[in-house]
């Protein structure tokens, strides 16, 4: 007995030892890594064009793959996001390395919950880790000031806590929050441009989400190069405007017959309110088909599906979701995932897809 207790002490010595070696190596790895990331710079690393990169692929269904709506684009040097959704300032910071402190300005497409709930992480994230002085400038259609309003109310007292603790040389007090610059949203095939600076230009046009109205989409040109984020809508003819001859659409996509599946198993629980709701929603979305079909019209060299609905947890659901683009679009398809980048390089006609 007392043999088999001194063995026991033995093993519990070595592995108590073994624990602490692996803890220190794990230490001395952190502060590596922790060195280099804070020395990257990967925008500065990519080539000049038209880069995006997706913060948050889903839509407003919790999925593992797929945050709330969020499209990290970089026009040369310049960061730009279009909306703000669950996890998006979190990608932008960690995965993606693209770092919130780098964004020059946000452009919102509607104002359902799901686009803008993550707006007062991403002013924060933006203005402790860039030092600015000024606040982040929003932009967005009729709605914006109330909207933008209500989220710095709910941060002000968070700001002055950070600036206490921190003090105003570290974080200034007139950094803090969202500066809104509201725009009237164009007529249906016009745009409005609300951005033209260091070779980069950020238009507006107006889609079709009813009832949510007003709802737009963004064109974003630099080097020669351009891509449309669609925000959400039905197939749109003011889209279809825009994004002729484009290199990339990033456009929103629900699949009906899967949906459909939510719908019917909601009535096979008696849940009649979810089963009502999961019947509306198609109404006002575009189908990865209709999404195809305007890639092929507009001529778009590639097309990037987000806004991903429902959720695809089961292996096979992707190539379910895409029944049937391939029919019509000949061009490169992407189902997107928090992470998918898309680089556009200037003068040339090059897509490249870089899968998280």
């Amino acid at each position: 007995m007392q043999k088999a207790i001194a063995v026991l002490a033995v093993l519990a010595l070595a592995a108590s030892l073994a624990a602490t070696a692996c803890g220190r190596l794990a230490t001395r790895v952190m502060r590596s890594g922790a060195e280099r990331a804070l020395a990257a710079d990967p925008i500065a690393e990519l080539p000049d064009g038209l880069h995006v990169a997706l913060c948050g692929a889903g839509g407003p269904m919790p999925d593992p793959e797929r945050s709330g709506p969020c499209v990290a684009v970089v026009a040369g040097q310049t960061l730009f996001v279009v909306d703000a959704g669950t996890g998006g300032a979190r990608n932008l910071q960690g995965p993606l390395a693209w770092r919130p402190g780098r964004i020059a300005a946000l452009f919102l497409t509607h104002y359902h919950s799901d686009h803008i709930d993550g707006l007062g992480e991403l002013a924060l994230l933006r203005w402790v880790g860039g030092g600015y002085a000024t606040p982040l400038p929003v932009y967005g259609p009729e709605g914006l000031l109330e909207v933008v309003e209500g989220f710095n109310r709910a941060y002000r007292l968070d700001a002055s806590y950070r600036v206490a603790h921190h003090g105003p040389e570290v974080l200034p007090p007139s950094g803090a929050g969202l500066d809104p610059r509201p725009f009237a949203a164009p007529p249906p095939g016009s745009a409005i441009v609300l951005w033209d600076e260091a070779g980069a230009r950020v238009s507006a046009f107006s889609v079709s989400h009813e009832p949510v109205i007003p709802a737009v989409g963004y064109r974003f040109d630099y080097g020669g190069r351009s891509l449309v984020v669609s925000g959400d809508t039905a197939k749109s003819e003011s889209l279809l405007a825009q994004a002729r001859g484009v290199d990339l659409i990033v456009h929103e996509a629900l699949a009906p017959q899967l949906v459909a599946i939510l719908h019917d198993a909601a009535l096979a629980n008696g849940d009649q309110r979810l089963a009502k709701i999961m019947s509306d929603i198609p109404s006002y979305h575009t189908t990865p088909v209709q999404a195809a079909e305007l890639a092929a019209e507009t001529g778009a060299r590639h097309l990037l599906l987000y806004h991903i609905v429902p959720p695809l947890p089961v292996p096979g659901l992707e190539s379910a979701f895409l029944d049937g683009v391939s029919g019509v679009y000949e061009g490169g398809v992407t189902l997107g995932r928090d992470g998918t980048r898309i680089s556009l390089p200037s003068g040339s006609l090059a897509v490249d897809v870089v899968e998280p």
